[in-house]
């Protein structure tokens, strides 16, 4: 597999899951405790997906050794999976001055990744990915990441249904919790004069940490949200030997063999998690959740079918991190799936 960069929770912990191998439907069932509205029927249209990471989040696309191929969303698609979450470091393309314009280019690169996904019935999220200048500094960035998001929205404002706004990636650094609570306010306003309807995906502070759901503010009028947590815990398993983070060496070797008290942490997440989302009547959504490649396959496997059928049985549509690089489940040099990963994710390939 090609080295990965960066990846999207650096040297942040998060959370993890359970292990039932029973049958259950090509995606996964809305949520038993939730209100009849329709935001909730749209959510389980993410079902099961996979994040095409380390691609257009990249500085530029190709840099993190992914370019996004035709052949990858046909791929996807026969496999089983139901949506992808498209990551992309729009700030690279904007200008830096007012009025923040997007690169005509770019936006023809993204429209052709949506559209190749869309015309294969694939829902997409689209988001905001590395933006590491609002998390440095937040108040001096919030007129550009605005002027983004406008152009954005209005760009895609005639856009399939299919197609889910994810405003920001793992609010972190200096955008803390109440910052971001109102930035994301803000934002979703924005949006809505151009996109009315719209899902709208939301995350709590702390690289988007289910232990911040508490913190978690969102319009109450607004039923067209959908709340989004990433879980990679134990993070000493999950990114044992990834060279970006800090240590990760030492932690070579480290297995996850899914027992009792491994089974029991996750399940109380989740399990929190699903009665955050019922008590505030908001569908719920797993957008990343992987192990690196340094990690044993047969522990991989076992850590992501677990988390895979928890989140599933806790009514949380999910996206794999990520198609085809460090973390990947399909080697784009072999030409071939990860069948460990891939049946882990979608049982029976």
């Amino acid at each position: 597999m090609p080295s990965t960069p960066p990846t999207t929770v650096e040297e942040k912990d998060m959370p993890q899951r359970d292990n039932p191998t029973a049958t259950f439907p090509p995606a996964p069932a809305a949520s038993p405790t939730i209100l009849n509205e329709p935001i909730y029927e749209k959510s389980r249209w993410i079902g099961r997906g996979v994040n095409l990471g380390n691609a257009l989040e990249a500085p530029r696309e190709g840099d993190w050794g992914v370019t996004l191929k035709e052949e990858y969303f046909a791929l996807i698609k026969k496999a089983g999976f139901n949506s992808v979450r498209i990551p992309i470091r729009w700030n690279a393309h904007a200008r830096e001055q007012p009025p923040y314009t997007i690169s005509q280019d770019f936006f023809d690169r993204i429209d052709w990744a949506v559209n190749q996904a869309i015309s294969r019935d694939l829902t997409v999220i689209l988001n905001i990915h590395h933006y590491a200048e609002m998390f440095i500094d937040p108040a001096g960035q919030k007129e550009r990441f605005l002027a983004i998001w406008k152009q954005l929205a209005e760009h895609y404002q005639g856009y399939s249904e299919h197609l889910f706004f994810e405003p920001l990636n793992e609010p972190n650094g200096n955008l803390g919790l109440g910052t971001w609570n109102r930035l994301a306010a803000e934002t979703i306003k924005e949006i809505r004069k151009s996109n009315p309807t719209r899902p709208i995906i939301i995350g709590p502070g702390d690289w988007n940490s289910l232990y911040q759901l508490d913190y978690l503010k969102l319009p109450e009028d607004d039923r067209n949200l959908i709340v989004t947590f990433h879980y990679y815990l134990p993070f000493h398993f999950t990114h044992q030997g990834a060279d970006w983070v800090s240590g990760a060496d030492a932690w070579l070797g480290t297995q996850w063999k899914g027992e009792e008290v491994e089974l029991k942490s996750l399940r109380i997440d989740f399990l929190s998690a699903a009665l955050w989302g019922k008590i505030h009547n908001r569908p719920l959504y797993l957008g990343e959740f992987g192990s690196y490649s340094k990690a044993d396959i047969d522990s991989r496997a076992r850590w992501t079918s677990t988390l895979a059928r928890t989140a599933e049985e806790n009514g949380i549509g999910w996206t794999y991190w990520e198609f085809c690089a460090g973390f990947g489940v399909y080697d784009p040099v072999l030409k071939e799936w990860n069948y460990p990963i891939l049946n882990a994710l979608l049982p029976g390939n």
